[in-house]
C-alpha cells in the first residue's frame, strides 16, 4: 500500500474556507442554511449525528455475526455441513457487494437520508422474518440473509460520506474512528448476544430477533435528528454539485485513482482474513479443545463465542484507537504515514494468526493470545483506510467510491473466505 499518499484528491474541489475547521453555529435552529447559502450545523448536533450513525453501524455488525455465535445450533437444527453453513455468510456478502455500487451511485445524486431509511427498514424486516424460518426451509434462511445484505449496502456506502460532510482534517479522522469502532465492537457483541440469548431461551431463533427490534427504534431517531448535508459541505459549504457525471465516468475516475485502488485491494486482504476468522473461530476453537481431549459440554460453543466476542470488542477499540493516534502524530511528519501504518498492521497480524492456528491443538489459551494480538494489528486499518478514501476522492464521488471499495474488498475477501474455509475443513 506504499502507493497511497495523503495529498488532496486528483480532481480538486472548490477551495475551502480554512479560517476554522468547525462549521459556524446556526441560530436558533441546529441545522440551517445561512443567507449566503452556506450549510450550518451546531457542534452538538454534529456529535449527535455521529452517535446515531455509530449505533446503527453497531447494530449492523451485531446482526452479521449473531449467526456465527449460534452456528453449531443452526447446523444441528437444519442438519447442514460446514460448506452449507458457510453459505449463510457468503450469500449475505454477495448481495451486499452486488448492490453496493447501485446505492453508491444513488447516494452521490439523491437524498442520502431517504436511501439510508429504506435500507434500515429492509434490513430490520428481513432479519426478523428470517428468525421464523422452520427446519425444512434452510433455503429460505439463505434468501433472507441475501436480502439483509441489500438493506445494509445502502447504509454502509452512504453513512461515511455524511460524516465527511460534517467534519474535516483531524476531527474527521477521529469521528471516523468512532464510527468504525462499531465494526469490531459490533462483531464481538454479535457473538456475545447470540450465545447469550441462546443460553437464556434455548432457541437460536430468538437471537436473531433482538437487533431488528432495536434497529426500528433507532430508525425513528434517525428520521428526526440526522440531516442530509450538502455534499462537500465541510470543505466548500455549497449544495451545488461539482459536476454532473455518469456511472461510467465515475468508475473511470476511480479506476484511474491509484491511491484509491491500491488501498481498496489492501482492504480486500484484511476483509478475507476477518471474514474467515469471524465466522469460523468459535467453532474452530471448540474443535481444538476436542482434539486436546478436553471435556466438552453442551454450552462449549456459546462459551467460545462469548470469549471470542469479548476479544473482538476489546481488540477493535484498542487497534482503531492506536491506529488513529499514530496516524495523527506521524502524518504531520510523513505524508505516507497512513499506508505505512496499514501495511505494518497487515504484515504483523499474519504470524500471530498463523501461530494461533498451529498452536490451537496444544493450548487454547495460547491460541486466544495470538488471536488477540492479530486482531489488534488488523484493527489498525479500519479508520485509516476510510480516511484515505475520503481525502483522495472528491466529495461528489465518495458514495460511489465507498461502494466500489466495498465490492472489491468483498469479492476478493469475505464473500468467499467463509465458504473456502468451510470446504477445506482443516480440522
Amino acid at each position: 500500500m506504499e502507493g497511497v499518499s495523503s495529498p488532496q484528491p486528483t480532481e480538486r474541489a472548490p477551495s475551502v474556507n480554512d479560517g476554522s475547521t468547525e462549521t459556524p453555529r446556526a441560530e436558533p435552529a441546529s441545522v440551517q442554511f445561512s443567507g449566503s447559502g452556506r450549510f450550518q450545523i451546531s457542534p452538538g448536533r454534529s456529535y449527535t449525528v455521529i452517535a446515531i450513525l455509530f449505533l446503527i453501524n453497531l447494530l449492523n455488525y451485531m446482526d452479521r455475526f449473531i449467526i456465527a455465535g449460534v452456528l453449531e445450533n443452526i447446523q444441528n437444527y437444519f442438519k447442514i455441513n460446514d460448506s452449507s453453513a458457510g453459505l449463510l455468510q457468503t450469500v449475505f456478502i454477495c448481495s451486499y457487494m452486488v448492490l453496493a455500487p447501485l446505492f453508491g451511485y444513488l447516494g452521490d445524486r439523491y437524498n442520502r437520508k431517504i436511501l439510508m431509511c429504506i435500507g434500515i427498514i429492509m434490513w430490520c424486516g428481513v432479519t426478523l422474518a428470517g428468525s421464523f424460518v422452520t427446519q425444512s426451509y434452510f433455503w429460505l434462511l439463505l434468501a433472507c440473509r441475501a436480502f439483509v445484505g441489500i438493506g445494509e449496502a445502502s447504509y454502509s456506502t452512504i453513512a461515511p460520506t455524511i460524516i465527511a460532510d460534517l467534519f474535516v482534517d483531524a476531527k474527521r479522522t477521529l469521528m471516523l474512528s468512532i464510527f468504525y469502532i462499531a465494526i469490531p465492537v459490533g462483531s464481538g457483541l454479535g457473538y456475545i448476544l447470540g450465545s447469550g440469548v441462546l443460553r437464556l431461551t434455548g432457541d437460536w431463533h430468538w437471537a436473531m430477533r433482538v437487533t431488528p427490534c432495536i434497529g426500528l427504534l433507532v430508525f425513528l431517531v434517525l428520521i428526526f435528528l440526522v440531516p442530509n448535508p450538502p455534499r462537500g459541505a465541510s470543505e466548500n459549504h455549497t449544495d451545488s454539485p461539482l459536476a454532473i457525471t455518469s456511472w461510467q465516468q465515475d468508475l473511470k475516475y476511480l479506476s484511474c485513482n491509484w491511491s484509491f485502488m491500491v488501498s481498496s485491494f489492501g482492504t480486500a486482504a484484511v476483509s478475507f482474513t476477518t471474514g474467515a476468522l469471524g465466522f469460523w473461530a468459535p467453532l474452530f476453537l471448540l474443535r481444538a479443545q476436542i482434539a486436546q481431549g478436553s471435556p466438552v459440554h453442551g454450552h462449549s460453543t456459546s462459551q467460545d463465542s462469548l470469549i471470542f466476542g469479548a476479544i473482538t470488542c476489546v481488540t477493535g477499540v484498542i487497534g482503531i484507537g492506536i491506529g488513529a493516534a499514530i496516524s495523527k502524530h506521524f502524518k504531520k511528519k510523513n505524508p505516507q504515514a497512513d499506508p505505512l501504518i496499514c501495511a505494518f498492521g497487515m504484515l504483523s497480524c499474519s504470524p500471530c494468526l498463523f501461530l494461533a492456528i498451529v498452536l490451537a491443538k496444544r493450548s487454547t489459551a495460547t491460541a486466544y493470545f495470538f488471536i488477540f494480538m492479530g486482531e489488534i494489528f488488523l484493527a489498525l486499518n479500519w479508520a485509516i483506510v476510510a480516511d484515505i478514501l475520503l481525502y483522495v476522492v472528491i466529495p461528489t464521488r465518495r458514495s460511489m467510491a465507498e461502494a466500489v471499495q466495498i465490492t472489491i474488498c468483498h469479492v476478493l475477501g469475505d464473500a468467499s473466505s467463509p465458504y473456502i474455509v468451510g470446504v477445506i475443513q482443516p480440522m
